[in-house]
């Protein structure tokens, strides 16, 4: 976390404690409850949430925003004052891109004077991490951000380049070595396997929808295409009646069977 989130010098997290992950309502009947798969504190009371994220929603931001605003909030408990509460970092590493047209994979929001940037709220800082973007190739940022990137998205080629080991920090060979010893029992890796078939039941449950919703544009266009032209051809029938009445030559049935018009429509032209 001290590696990935925007904490400046002096700020790290020196030690943290767990808390509990399920962020249970005060009114239930009202508001749903969640969980979180990370969350903690430090020892100046700043809370994280961590979360990963296989396929990315429009909703998935929106669900981020109102944990981390569900957790700040919760702080002012009966005899704290307002200036005690600490700042909320939701960390979230997504294995989707969702912002397109941006090349960066690193994304802090942050409430901000607009126009005045420097001035801002330290209230609620929101990160997503879109690992798909990140290449070995970004030599920018601090050596300890780009070999926990190179762990997240590159796991198995890192723990393949054993002669590497030795000239990699404590932290990142903790996190190889935890890899290592991490043998899965029959009973874990059913469970995992129920984990994958849960996400790929998401990823097809969404895709259908979104061709649904496809199908059902489609139709209203043509539907839209179908009541164009048939108010098109009405008026130009109305038209024609009008213009065969004006004339006079022929009885209102008549017209109304040239034109396909009811015979009271043909009458109050």
């Amino acid at each position: 976390m001290n590696a990935l989130l925007p904490l400046e010098p002096g700020h790290e997290i020196l030690e943290i404690e767990y808390m509990q992950t399920e962020l249970v309502p005060d009114t239930p009947a009202i508001v749903k409850n969640s969980i979180v798969d990370v969350r903690c504190k430090d020892t100046l009371g700043r809370q994280f949430i961590v979360e990963m994220q296989m396929f990315w929603s429009n909703a998935f931001m929106n669900r981020v925003f109102y944990n981390a605003s569900k957790v700040f909030v919760r702080q002012l408990k009966k005899g704290i004052k307002y200036k005690k509460i600490m700042p909320v970092y939701a960390l979230s590493l997504v294995n989707e891109n969702f912002e397109k047209d941006i090349d960066d994979y690193y994304h802090h929001y942050q409430m901000r004077h607009q126009k005045h940037s420097s001035k801002k709220i330290d209230a609620i800082h929101l990160i997503f991490i879109e690992l798909p973007k990140f290449t070995y190739k970004n030599h920018s940022e601090k050596k300890l951000t780009v070999l926990w990137l190179r762990y997240l998205s590159e796991m198995d080629k890192l723990m393949s380049m054993k002669e590497e080991k030795f000239s990699l920090p404590p932290e990142i060979l903790e996190a190889m070595e935890l890899t290592d010893e991490s043998n899965y029992t029959p009973e874990q890796l059913l469970a995992y396997d129920k984990y994958l078939d849960a996400i790929r039941t998401e990823e097809m449950f969404r895709e259908d929808a979104e061709e649904r919703e496809a199908q059902r544009e489609a139709q209203g266009e043509a539907r839209g295409e179908a009541r164009g032209e048939a108010k098109g051809e009405r008026k130009k029938a109305l038209m024609t009646a009008k213009n065969l009445k004006v004339l006079g030559l022929l009885s209102n049935k008549q017209i109304a069977d040239a034109t396909g018009l009811a015979i009271e429509e043909v009458e109050e032209l």
